[in-house]
């Protein structure tokens, strides 16, 4: 199971504040962009070193996904 923190206002997920990456906990350092696809709240983020990652919570199953980002 994917651990993402977050602080929630108006709804639950609203910004993602930590992750925990191959047993490391990161900060979020920044947002770099936020989208919604069907049933699901998206946000690029960088963290720790410098990584990006996809944080996509699934709103249906309420349950967090981590992908590390990779340009193509």
């Amino acid at each position: 199971m994917d651990i993402v923190e977050c602080q929630s206002g108006f709804t639950y997920a609203d910004r993602p504040t930590a992750l925990v990456w191959e047993g490391r906990r990161l900060e979020v350092d920044a947002i770099l962009a936020t989208w919604r696809a069907p049933g699901a709240r998206c946000f690029r983020a960088l963290a720790g070193e410098r990584q990006v990652f996809d944080l996509v919570f699934r709103e249906d199953d309420n349950f967090w996904q981590i992908i590390p980002f990779q340009e193509q």
